[in-house]
């Protein structure tokens, strides 16, 4: 009986150890949630496939216009020939083949064409990505402040417990009034709200994570691991620019689109030439009397006369778009710096109050709340002033996360402005 009860204790603790790694919490760090992001985000799938098919425009943008083949037959016998009725007797029977000649590189102005389209569009699936990763990086953020919220409430919430358990023994001793008592356990519902509040602030900012992912992943079994702290460290604005200049994908993708509109002008110049059409025949009409004449071939040339149209106005359409996309171009580049700056001066500004809060505020906070409450606890301050330091404490440590989740929000805003990672 005894053997029994130990294999069935032993089976009963395997299972509880499997299947507390079974649900046990993944935690993905930012360049695993990167990676995982670009191999799974259906938004940048769906890029890729339309890149796939403007290659495959550049497979039809350089064929060759199709031979033309024509039969023709003509001059059957419907009555007998001599008395005697023959089948086809005096029948012409003619077969030709045209071809149209495409002169001055139409073909090759259509290829390059079709390529430089796939190159913008390949640039433009980085400069989405771009923005995706922005997306991705702040929802991450969110999700590393929402949890560093909670570990606050939490920690707030049991150290307030003590107070409450010190407290109760002064009134058991009779040291305290029951109405401080009373106030003392109602204001213990701010620290509940405040970590009931943080519990679902971190659900969604997990659900964000996770739609951007297009994993289905339980929330129980998906967490996220970083630092959750800010650098004083920045590039100077010169070279953010710079780099800027030489990564973003949107100006890139501008300045190819201005090459483009070149090669489209020299298309429309070329498609105003005048193209041939060159054919050959061979004819067979057995109704000659020479029997020597029954078999002929020819051929021809034929060129259109471009008196009225000459491709006017597609070649003065594509002058246009060529004026009209080095606009665009110039206004990407203005964007550039914009973004740049704006994001830059965002940073700094976090830096800048960040900076006070770590040398000096969360520790006068956390002195005072200690002070204040070890005081209190003695008799040596009012209830009044416990409760505002400890309001005071909460107001300092959740006023600093926010700003280290701004500040990090802002480094992700510069990484995007600038086309790479600046501040990891």
């Amino acid at each position: 009986m005894s053997t029994i009860v130990l294999r069935f204790g032993f089976a009963f603790l395997l299972m509880s150890c499997l299947t507390e790694q079974l649900f046990a919490q993944q935690g993905f760090n930012w360049p695993q949630i990167r990676d995982k992001f670009e191999a799974t985000n259906p938004t940048l799938r769906a890029g890729a496939i339309g890149i796939a098919e403007s290659r495959s425009q550049e497979i039809t943008a350089y064929l060759r216009p199709n031979p033309d083949l024509t039969l023709t037959t003509d001059g059957t016998q419907v009555a007998p020939y001599n008395g005697v009725w023959v089948p086809l007797a005096g029948t012409l029977v003619s077969s030709a083949v045209s071809y149209l000649h495409e002169r001055q590189g139409k073909r090759e102005l259509r290829r390059d064409s079709a390529q430089k389209a796939t190159g913008i569009a390949e640039t433009q699936q980085v400069d989405l990505e771009r923005n995706l990763i922005f997306t991705l990086r702040s929802a991450f953020v969110q999700t590393l402040q929402a949890k560093a919220i909670l570990q606050v409430a939490k920690d707030n919430l049991a150290y307030y417990d003590q107070v409450l358990g010190v407290s109760r023994s002064r009134f058991n001793a009779g040291a305290m009034a029951q109405v401080d008592l009373d106030r003392l356990e109602l204001q213990r519902v701010q620290f509940e709200s405040d970590l009931e509040t943080s519990n679902v602030n971190l659900k969604t900012a997990k659900i964000q994570l996770l739609q951007l992912l297009n994993d289905r992943t339980p929330l129980e079994q998906f967490d996220v691991t970083g630092p959750f702290d800010y650098s004083e460290q920045i590039m100077t604005p010169e070279d953010l620019r710079r780099a800027a200049l030489d990564l973003r994908p949107d100006l890139r993708a501008a300045i190819q689109a201005v090459d483009k509109a070149r090669t489209d002008h020299q298309l429309a110049v070329s498609n105003a030439s005048t193209d041939p059409t060159l054919s050959v025949w061979y004819s067979h009409n057995s109704s000659f009397n020479n029997p020597f004449d029954f078999n002929t071939v020819g051929a021809s040339v034929s060129i259109p006369l471009r008196i009225f149209d000459r491709n006017q106005g597609e070649k003065l359409r594509t002058q246009q778009d060529i004026g009209r996309n080095e606009q665009l171009r110039d206004v990407a580049v203005a964007q550039v710096f914009t973004d740049v700056d704006t994001a830059y001066a965002m940073v700094v500004s976090n830096v800048n109050l960040l900076k006070p809060y770590k040398a000096k505020y969360l520790d006068q906070a956390l002195r005072v709340r200690d002070t204040v409450s070890y005081s209190y606890q003695r008799g040596g301050a009012a209830l009044l002033d416990f409760l505002n330091a400890q309001n005071d404490y909460r107001t300092v440590q959740r006023a600093y996360l926010t700003l280290i989740g701004s500040y990090l929000t802002a480094a992700a805003q510069l990484n995007q402005a600038v086309g790479r990672e600046v501040i990891p």
